[in-house]
């Protein structure tokens, strides 16, 4: 499961997606994140899927290898449709047992939610797949260089997200070392309860936290090092400038976003579910 968790890595390809600049990429991963919440009907779910399929087709990076990352939040997914599945109030009642009970909106409630946490990791998995740490931060910084007149560390925040996300794979990476490291020693780390299994975490978590922390203090030192001091007078090696194909993404965009509105307005099954 370790080695299925993509969020972070970068996939490398020749496509339109990953030739768009990151604010491109980064308005368009929220504009679909909005619309994903704001849909109930089926309609609204087909013009996302629709969307999705288009943007997955055009970025070229493999449909298995992006679901990939959904391995890691089953669990989540699960514990979500449970809990949607019996909790949700109403007065149709499909089954019941005691205090336990489906209702006829709790499966529906549940199977959005599902769908919803899908194209969650779908989305946001096309952004990081096809764009590098150092595109995603100058990208972060350009978007938000307005709060710089409310003295918000714009660098310093898009720095600190973009290693973030650079330490991601590196720390997946160090985990199935250890991993494979405490299993030739005789370590289990599948058998047993969930208390025997949360147990046997424990000598992977200490060794993992340690070389984290070591990490993260020689990337400080070598930061510290090279005299660096903020994102005051530094200049860009590759400066963001948008291009014909970035504007055409935009109109692509505010379309989806005027078709979402649209039709949120018009179908009738999304103020029914």
């Amino acid at each position: 499961m370790i080695r299925d968790i993509t969020i972070g890595q970068y996939y490398p390809a020749d496509s339109l997606i990953h030739r768009l600049d990151p604010r491109v990429k980064l308005f368009g991963t929220m504009l679909f994140l909005i619309t994903v919440f704001a849909f109930r009907g089926i309609a609204g779910f087909l013009l996302i899927t629709v969307f999705l399929a288009g943007m997955i087709g055009l970025s070229k990076v493999p449909f298995r290898y992006m679901v990939k990352g959904l391995k890691a939040i089953w669990v989540l997914m699960a514990i979500t449709a449970v809990f949607n599945l019996f909790l949700t109030p109403s007065p149709n009642v499909i089954w019941q047992w005691k205090a336990l009970r489906i209702t006829q909106e709790g499966v529906w409630t549940a199977v959005r939610m599902m769908i919803r946490l899908v194209y969650l990791i779908l989305g946001t998995s096309i952004m990081t797949l096809t764009t590098t740490p150092n595109e995603l931060t100058d990208g972060l910084e350009k978007s938000m260089k307005p709060l710089q007149a409310l003295r918000v560390p714009v660098h310093e925040i898009a720095m600190m997200m973009a290693i973030a996300l650079r330490f991601i794979p590196i720390l997946i990476e160090e985990t199935d070392k250890i991993m494979r490291a405490q299993m030739a020693r005789g370590a289990d780390f599948e058998s047993g309860n969930l208390i025997r299994k949360a147990r046997a975490m424990i000598p992977l978590l200490v060794p993992l936290f340690v070389a984290a922390f070591r990490r993260a203090n020689d990337l400080a030192m070598a930061m510290e090092a090279r005299c660096y001091r903020g994102g005051a007078g530094r200049t860009k090696m590759k400066p963001l400038k948008y291009a014909k194909q970035d504007r055409i993404a935009y109109i692509i965009l505010f379309a989806f976003l005027a078709a979402v509105i649209v039709l949120r307005r018009l179908d009738p099954m999304d103020m029914i579910l």
